[in-house]
């Protein structure tokens, strides 16, 4: 029998409706909405796009955003100095540095500039080592990773007990949702392009998170019978049938996977909504806490 589909979709329009209306009581009691800040430095299409996406998110989950969008060529001095204007405005709760930086931007030192109180995205390096140590708790945890663990629990599996393999090892995606599943008492694997057998290590997982941004890498016959397979890829293919000529797919090739795997997401529409989603929940908690605090 195919695959059951994790409805990404669905699952993020079900939590962004809790939100809108968590985000409408906090308005009505601060007197101002929950606020988002973001910095993009340069002109990369895709990172333009994702901001874009992520603004109107927030507008329709009734929370206000605001860009500062600086050239390719700012300096160290003004990524740093737009992060800390931010930390400064009582009115934005949550920051997101859009990543990649340009190469000239010493990527660690901006994101440290983010106070930990308004680190939305989970990616300051003082949140990612306490995700990485045994009975500590970061501030917040990343995006990407929180959107694929609650597409796992979404299936009514349990994660504990279970073998894991995760396909990717970047600092976004890889490692973070690698120490989640550890955390949540997965035996956890950490594949990537030097890993012997990468087939058969695959293999043995009843759950395989691919975030290695290679198209269709991962085949079906690669995995275990009835695993939790979760794509977390995003890489578009010429289509000359598509309106656009291209087509998005993810790093597993979904037809072969779908009639292995007992739950499988699609892309588009599996990680990538829940991304955006768990910004919004994390900002909306930020504002919270200030509020209290």
């Amino acid at each position: 029998m195919p695959a059951r589909i994790i409805d990404g979709r669905s699952v993020a329009q079900r939590i962004q409706s809790e939100i809108k209306s968590a985000a409408r009581d906090f308005t009505a009691q601060a007197g101002a909405a929950p606020g988002l800040g973001v910095v993009l430095v340069g002109d990369d299409p895709a990172s333009a796009m994702y901001v874009r996406m992520k603004r109107r998110a927030c507008e329709r989950a009734g929370l206000r955003s605001e860009a500062r969008i600086l050239p390719a060529a700012s300096s160290q001095a003004e990524v740093e100095c737009a992060v800390r204007g931010f930390n400064a405005d009582a009115n934005i709760h949550g920051i997101l540095v859009q990543l990649p930086l340009p190469d000239h931007i010493d990527e660690e030192a901006a994101l440290n500039e983010i106070s930990l109180p308004k680190d939305v995205d989970g990616i300051h390096p003082l949140n990612i080592g306490r995700l990485g140590m045994r009975g500590r708790e970061p501030t917040f945890t990343p995006a990407t990773p929180t959107g694929v663990m609650l597409l796992i629990e979404e299936t009514g599996e349990t994660i504990e007990g279970k073998r894991a393999v995760v396909i990717g090892r970047s600092n976004i995606v890889g490692l973070p949702v690698a120490l989640m599943l550890a955390n949540a008492n997965a035996t956890v694997t950490i594949c990537h392009s030097r890993t012997r057998d990468l087939p058969g290590a695959v293999k043995g997982a009843d759950i395989v998170v691919a975030a290695v941004g290679r198209a269709e890498y991962v085949k079906g016959d690669w995995l275990k019978a009835g695993a939790i397979v979760i794509d977390v890829g995003s890489n578009s293919l010429p289509d000359p049938d598509s309106e656009k000529g291209y087509r998005y797919v993810g790093d597993i090739e979904f037809e072969s996977a779908r009639a292995v795997a007992g739950y499988i997401t699609k892309v588009p529409g599996g990680v990538g909504p829940m991304t955006i989603t768990m910004l919004l929940s994390n900002t909306l908690k930020a504002a919270r806490r200030s509020l209290n605090e």
